[in-house]
């Protein structure tokens, strides 16, 4: 037995039936001794139990001590399977079935992978763990086929960490019937960050490298500045621009600055990965 699996006795039938269906689904098995299917089927509940690993959890009746429980559920023949989630019957069957009807009846009613780790990014933010939110946040975001909720989280997050280039992408892609309120509120905050960031020694950079675009002294300046205001893209961009000519430049200084940024981005993320294929592509 294990804290996945419980069995159901009328002293526990409330807690786990009712209040524990209220949390997440509740799949109960009911059973007895001199059931052939159902001597086949539990070890197939018992695996799936152990493997989602607390996403549902396995109550087991046995219909010959708890006779009264199987009864009011209309329990008629054995074994019987039900799918219970706040407090009420939502699926089930009669019979022993096959591991991969169970898993599709399951999948149903249990959250997706990506829900979960919405709802484990959301806890690193909380705790103000916002590095090792990111990468969670964006694999949520990348399995869920982009879904407007998690876009709002993970481009909250890229704010919070002056990411304003990747947060802008991400807030782009939102429907226009998912722009809420927060939709608006996160908008705001770009706008906010994207002016802070723009500071007068940026601005003067800038227009001195329009006027001079091959002026590399003025791009690898205007580049370390980029990298203090966390514009980490168009920063890497002036950088990688200077080592398609120059992979030497200011004694390996741009390189070097290259390659402390992509270090400071953190592994496995996107942007790191990124630039780090393009400097390879450069070198070899």
């Amino acid at each position: 037995m294990n804290e996945f699996i419980v069995d159901v006795t009328a002293q526990n039938a409330q807690q786990v039936l009712i209040e524990e269906s209220m949390k997440r689904p509740v799949v109960v098995d009911f059973w007895a001794d001199w059931c052939e299917p159902c001597k086949q089927l539990m070890p197939v509940l018992e695996k799936l139990a152990t493997e989602y690993a607390g996403q549902f959890l396995l109550a087991k009746v046995n219909a010959d001590t708890e006779q009264m429980l199987a009864g009011q559920l209309g329990v008629r023949s054995l074994p019987t399977v039900m799918v219970l989630k706040d407090g009420q019957p939502v699926d089930g069957f009669a019979g022993a079935q096959p591991e991969k009807q169970i898993r599709e009846m399951l999948d149903k009613y249990l959250p997706k992978p990506w829900d979960l780790k919405l709802e484990q990014g959301k806890a690193l933010v909380a705790e103000g763990k916002l590095d090792e939110a990111l990468p969670v946040l964006r694999q949520a975001y990348s399995e869920s086929g982009e879904r407007q909720d998690i876009a709002k989280q993970l481009a909250a997050v890229l704010l919070e960490q002056n990411r304003t280039q990747e947060a802008e992408e991400v807030l782009g892609k939102i429907l226009l019937a998912d722009q809420d309120s927060d939709y608006q509120q996160l908008m705001s905050q770009l706008e906010l960050k994207q002016q802070a960031a723009e500071t007068p020694e940026i601005k003067a950079l800038q227009q001195a490298l329009e006027k001079n675009p091959d002026d590399f002294d003025t791009a690898y300046k205007l580049a370390v500045q980029y990298s203090q205001a966390q514009r980490h893209q168009e920063a890497l961009e002036l950088l990688l621009n200077i080592l398609r000519s120059d992979l030497n430049y200011a004694d390996g200084a741009a390189r070097q600055a290259y390659l402390d940024m992509v270090k400071s981005l953190g592994a496995g993320d996107p942007l790191a990965t990124q630039y780090q294929r393009k400097l390879m592509t450069l070198l070899y």
